[in-house]
Protein backbone atom coordinates (compact mmCIF):
# COMPACT_ATOMS: atom_id res chain seq x y z
CA UNK A 1 0.00 0.00 0.00
CA UNK A 2 1.63 3.39 -0.88
CA UNK A 3 1.19 6.51 1.78
CA UNK A 4 -0.39 9.31 0.40
CA UNK A 5 -0.37 12.82 1.83
CA UNK A 6 -3.30 12.65 3.83
CA UNK A 7 -2.16 9.44 5.81
CA UNK A 8 0.80 11.47 7.06
CA UNK A 9 0.33 13.51 10.80
CA UNK A 10 2.64 16.45 9.01
CA UNK A 11 1.63 18.20 12.65
CA UNK A 12 4.79 15.92 13.42
CA UNK A 13 7.36 17.13 11.46
CA UNK A 14 11.12 16.72 13.40
CA UNK A 15 11.70 20.55 12.82
CA UNK A 16 14.96 20.47 14.84
CA UNK A 17 16.09 17.34 13.01
CA UNK A 18 15.47 18.70 9.59
CA UNK A 19 17.65 21.70 10.15
CA UNK A 20 19.83 20.09 11.69
CA UNK A 21 20.30 17.67 8.71
CA UNK A 22 19.75 19.66 6.25
CA UNK A 23 20.43 24.10 6.75
CA UNK A 24 22.56 24.43 9.49
CA UNK A 25 25.19 25.61 7.04
CA UNK A 26 24.85 26.62 2.87
CA UNK A 27 25.93 22.80 1.12
CA UNK A 28 27.07 22.82 -2.01
CA UNK A 29 23.64 22.25 -2.99
CA UNK A 30 21.85 24.87 -1.52
CA UNK A 31 24.05 27.21 -3.38
CA UNK A 32 23.41 25.43 -6.91
CA UNK A 33 19.49 25.80 -6.07
CA UNK A 34 19.91 29.35 -4.88
CA UNK A 35 22.25 30.19 -8.02
CA UNK A 36 19.79 28.85 -10.30
CA UNK A 37 16.95 30.59 -8.97
CA UNK A 38 18.44 34.00 -8.58
CA UNK A 39 19.15 33.97 -12.25
CA UNK A 40 15.44 33.67 -13.08
CA UNK A 41 14.28 36.07 -10.60
CA UNK A 42 17.54 38.58 -11.85
CA UNK A 43 15.33 38.83 -15.07
CA UNK A 44 11.87 40.07 -13.41
CA UNK A 45 11.74 43.73 -12.41
CA UNK A 46 12.98 44.38 -8.72
CA UNK A 47 10.00 44.15 -6.26
CA UNK A 48 7.88 44.58 -9.49
CA UNK A 49 5.18 41.43 -8.18
CA UNK A 50 2.40 41.87 -6.24
CA UNK A 51 2.13 38.63 -4.33
CA UNK A 52 3.97 35.59 -4.39
CA UNK A 53 3.89 31.97 -2.58
CA UNK A 54 5.96 29.60 -1.27
CA UNK A 55 4.03 26.51 -1.48
CA UNK A 56 4.71 23.57 1.45
CA UNK A 57 7.51 26.07 3.07
CA UNK A 58 8.13 24.13 5.86
CA UNK A 59 11.63 25.45 7.97
CA UNK A 60 13.33 26.42 5.19
CA UNK A 61 13.80 30.49 4.66
CA UNK A 62 16.14 30.68 1.64
CA UNK A 63 12.83 30.71 -0.88
CA UNK A 64 11.33 33.24 0.94
CA UNK A 65 14.54 35.51 1.11
CA UNK A 66 15.34 34.90 -3.03
CA UNK A 67 11.61 35.90 -2.92
CA UNK A 68 12.06 38.90 -1.47
CA UNK A 69 13.92 40.37 -4.52
CA UNK A 70 10.87 40.49 -6.88
CA UNK A 71 7.64 40.35 -4.71
CA UNK A 72 6.08 42.93 -2.37
CA UNK A 73 4.44 40.24 -0.62
CA UNK A 74 5.18 36.21 -0.15
CA UNK A 75 2.68 33.82 1.52
CA UNK A 76 4.85 30.87 3.29
CA UNK A 77 2.18 28.43 2.79
CA UNK A 78 2.03 25.44 5.22
CA UNK A 79 0.22 22.42 6.48
CA UNK A 80 1.98 21.41 9.25
CA UNK A 81 1.92 22.75 12.70
CA UNK A 82 5.38 22.73 14.19
CA UNK A 83 6.73 24.36 10.59
CA UNK A 84 3.84 26.84 10.97
CA UNK A 85 5.35 27.45 14.76
CA UNK A 86 9.12 27.75 13.48
CA UNK A 87 8.28 30.09 10.74
CA UNK A 88 5.86 33.07 12.74
CA UNK A 89 8.85 32.44 15.41
CA UNK A 90 11.15 33.48 12.79
CA UNK A 91 9.84 36.33 11.30
CA UNK A 92 8.23 37.68 14.63
CA UNK A 93 10.75 37.09 16.78
CA UNK A 94 14.01 36.72 15.70
CA UNK A 95 15.62 34.92 12.52
CA UNK A 96 18.48 32.37 13.52
CA UNK A 97 22.02 33.26 12.76
CA UNK A 98 22.54 30.13 10.73
CA UNK A 99 20.45 31.94 7.44
CA UNK A 100 22.48 34.70 7.97
CA UNK A 101 24.76 33.03 5.30
CA UNK A 102 21.95 31.90 2.91
CA UNK A 103 20.63 35.68 3.07
CA UNK A 104 24.12 36.56 2.05
CA UNK A 105 24.32 34.32 -0.81
CA UNK A 106 21.25 35.31 -1.92
CA UNK A 107 21.84 38.75 -1.39
CA UNK A 108 25.32 38.41 -3.80
CA UNK A 109 23.79 36.65 -6.35
CA UNK A 110 21.20 39.21 -6.69
CA UNK A 111 20.65 42.93 -5.14
CA UNK A 112 17.53 43.41 -5.28
CA UNK A 113 17.31 41.04 -1.89
CA UNK A 114 16.77 43.24 0.94
CA UNK A 115 20.36 44.42 2.62
CA UNK A 116 19.23 42.56 5.88
CA UNK A 117 17.86 39.24 6.68
CA UNK A 118 15.23 41.20 9.02
CA UNK A 119 14.24 42.57 6.10
CA UNK A 120 13.80 40.47 3.21
CA UNK A 121 11.67 38.26 5.65
CA UNK A 122 9.20 41.40 6.29
CA UNK A 123 7.39 40.72 3.44
CA UNK A 124 6.23 37.33 4.80
CA UNK A 125 2.72 36.14 5.45
CA UNK A 126 2.75 32.66 7.06
CA UNK A 127 -0.55 30.56 6.13
CA UNK A 128 -1.08 27.66 8.34
CA UNK A 129 -3.19 26.02 5.29
CA UNK A 130 -3.36 23.11 2.50
CA UNK A 131 -1.72 23.98 -0.29
CA UNK A 132 -4.39 22.23 -1.99
CA UNK A 133 -6.80 24.78 -1.00
CA UNK A 134 -5.32 27.61 -3.12
CA UNK A 135 -7.83 29.68 -5.42
CA UNK A 136 -6.57 29.35 -8.77
CA UNK A 137 -4.44 32.31 -10.14
CA UNK A 138 -4.01 33.96 -6.83
CA UNK A 139 -0.54 34.43 -7.46
CA UNK A 140 2.46 36.22 -9.74
CA UNK A 141 4.82 33.80 -8.46
CA UNK A 142 5.02 30.77 -7.02
CA UNK A 143 7.89 28.30 -5.77
CA UNK A 144 8.39 24.82 -4.43
CA UNK A 145 11.11 23.15 -3.13
CA UNK A 146 11.16 19.23 -2.29
CA UNK A 147 7.48 19.37 -1.53
CA UNK A 148 5.34 17.51 -3.87
CA UNK A 149 7.84 14.02 -4.00
CA UNK A 150 8.39 14.07 -0.73
CA UNK A 151 4.70 14.24 0.64
CA UNK A 152 3.58 11.24 -0.92
CA UNK A 153 4.48 7.48 -2.61
CA UNK A 154 1.67 7.72 -5.37
CA UNK A 155 2.85 9.35 -8.52
CA UNK A 156 -1.01 10.57 -9.63
CA UNK A 157 -0.37 12.24 -6.55
CA UNK A 158 2.62 14.10 -6.94
CA UNK A 159 1.47 15.09 -10.36
CA UNK A 160 -1.76 16.45 -8.71
CA UNK A 161 0.21 19.02 -6.25
CA UNK A 162 2.48 19.70 -9.48
CA UNK A 163 -0.75 20.85 -11.40
CA UNK A 164 -1.94 22.92 -7.94
CA UNK A 165 1.39 24.81 -7.72
CA UNK A 166 1.20 26.19 -11.98
CA UNK A 167 -2.37 26.78 -11.53
CA UNK A 168 -1.80 28.92 -7.99
CA UNK A 169 -0.36 31.27 -10.70
CA UNK A 170 -1.69 33.99 -13.19
CA UNK A 171 -1.38 33.05 -16.97
CA UNK A 172 2.00 33.49 -17.67
CA UNK A 173 3.14 33.50 -13.73
CA UNK A 174 5.82 32.33 -12.78
CA UNK A 175 7.00 29.19 -11.44
CA UNK A 176 10.47 27.93 -10.11
CA UNK A 177 11.18 24.62 -8.40
CA UNK A 178 13.26 21.94 -7.23
CA UNK A 179 12.78 18.32 -6.54
CA UNK A 180 15.14 15.84 -4.89
CA UNK A 181 15.82 12.96 -7.28
CA UNK A 182 14.73 9.56 -6.91
CA UNK A 183 14.13 9.75 -3.71
CA UNK A 184 12.09 6.85 -1.52
CA UNK A 185 10.84 7.21 1.87
CA UNK A 186 13.64 8.67 3.72
CA UNK A 187 13.97 9.65 7.77
CA UNK A 188 14.48 12.74 9.78
CA UNK A 189 16.64 11.87 12.65
CA UNK A 190 16.67 8.67 14.52
CA UNK A 191 13.34 7.32 14.17
CA UNK A 192 10.64 9.24 12.04
CA UNK A 193 9.75 8.07 8.45
CA UNK A 194 8.67 9.99 5.65
CA UNK A 195 7.13 9.64 2.24
CA UNK A 196 9.01 9.98 -0.77
CA UNK A 197 8.26 9.71 -4.29
CA UNK A 198 10.99 9.03 -6.55
CA UNK A 199 11.06 11.03 -9.88
CA UNK A 200 14.02 12.28 -12.56
CA UNK A 201 13.97 14.97 -15.19
CA UNK A 202 12.26 13.05 -17.70
CA UNK A 203 9.26 12.57 -15.23
CA UNK A 204 8.90 16.37 -13.99
CA UNK A 205 9.51 17.41 -17.63
CA UNK A 206 6.58 15.25 -18.59
CA UNK A 207 4.10 16.80 -15.56
CA UNK A 208 4.98 20.32 -16.46
CA UNK A 209 5.16 20.25 -20.28
CA UNK A 210 1.26 20.06 -20.89
CA UNK A 211 0.67 23.58 -17.96
CA UNK A 212 3.48 25.28 -18.98
CA UNK A 213 5.72 28.10 -21.49
CA UNK A 214 9.25 28.27 -21.16
CA UNK A 215 9.76 25.33 -19.28
CA UNK A 216 13.67 24.95 -18.73
CA UNK A 217 14.47 21.51 -16.22
CA UNK A 218 18.31 20.86 -15.60
CA UNK A 219 19.46 18.32 -12.96
CA UNK A 220 22.49 18.82 -10.19
CA UNK A 221 23.90 15.57 -8.56
CA UNK A 222 23.92 14.43 -5.63
CA UNK A 223 25.35 16.09 -2.57
CA UNK A 224 27.76 13.66 -0.57
CA UNK A 225 27.66 16.61 2.25
CA UNK A 226 23.88 15.84 3.10
CA UNK A 227 22.34 12.76 5.03
CA UNK A 228 21.90 9.74 2.64
CA UNK A 229 18.36 10.16 1.39
CA UNK A 230 19.09 7.29 -1.27
CA UNK A 231 18.97 10.38 -3.94
CA UNK A 232 20.65 10.54 -7.02
CA UNK A 233 20.80 14.33 -6.82
CA UNK A 234 18.47 17.72 -7.92
CA UNK A 235 16.00 18.55 -10.39
CA UNK A 236 15.68 22.47 -11.00
CA UNK A 237 12.69 23.94 -12.99
CA UNK A 238 11.64 27.53 -14.28
CA UNK A 239 8.71 27.88 -16.35
CA UNK A 240 6.00 30.70 -16.91
CA UNK A 241 2.06 29.11 -16.72
CA UNK A 242 0.60 28.20 -20.03
CA UNK A 243 -2.68 30.96 -20.65
CA UNK A 244 -4.33 27.50 -20.61
CA UNK A 245 -3.18 24.51 -18.97
CA UNK A 246 -3.56 21.64 -21.54
CA UNK A 247 -3.00 18.75 -18.80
Amino acid sequence: MRTHNDDVDWDRWPVADYLADNYRTVHPSDAAVIAHHSAYCRRLPPHGLARSVELGAGPNLYPLILASAVSRRIDAVEAGASNVAYLRHQIIDHPDTSWLPFHALCRRLNPAVPATLAAALAPVEVVHADVRSLPPGSYDLASMHFVAESATEDHAEFADFCRVFVRCVVPGGHLVAAFTENMPGYRIGPESRWPGCPVDIDLVREVFEPLTEQLDVTRIDADPTLPDYRDTGMVLLTAVSAPRARG
